[in-house]
């Protein structure tokens, strides 16, 4: 287990398994197939993003290093919240930029039931440990615990058993 502490943006308390990206997550292009055509698992569909392309955001730790693309980040977020296609939380190794921080505020002040606690800040440490499938505990005053175990499947007669 490894601690981390950032920048509470929007608080709240949560556990969740980690899905990472080492490269910055075009809100856009990456929510769009969850906010236009109904994928409540907010499968990722940024093409450019080879660490979370085709992979499940929806009730995940996403962890990476800051959002990229247009003016619509911040909405794009507000909208996943405001669908409940949002990750579980958000974990920023840099400072979030202004327009997806203002969408995370937004929906954390206007929604009712949605919690989608974000912190940034936590440091280049954080996404050089963090991996997918780790589980990731949030504490209120932003503190990040990263269980650095990994459960594998043990494969016996040909069945996978946990």
């Amino acid at each position: 287990m490894k601690t981390f502490k950032g920048r509470v943006v929007a608080p709240g308390e949560v556990t969740a398994k980690a899905v990472v990206s080492h490269g910055g997550l075009n809100t856009l292009a990456s929510f769009q197939k969850a906010l236009q055509f109904g994928d409540k698992k907010a499968t990722c569909g940024d093409q450019n993003n080879p660490d979370l392309y085709g992979k499940q955001m929806a009730g995940k730790a996403l962890c990476l290093p800051q959002t990229i693309g247009s003016t619509t980040g911040g909405l794009v977020l507000y909208c996943a919240c405001s669908m409940k296609r949002q990750p579980a939380c958000m974990l920023f190794s840099l400072p979030i930029d202004s327009l997806a921080g203002a969408g995370v505020i937004l929906a954390d002040v206007w929604l009712e039931g949605v919690n989608m606690p974000v912190i940034d800040s936590l440091g280049d440490e954080f996404l050089e440990y963090v991996k997918d499938g780790m589980t990731i505990t949030i504490k209120e005053d932003g503190v990040v615990e990263v269980d650095g175990n990994l459960r594998k499947a043990k494969t016996i007669t040909g069945r996978a058993v946990r």
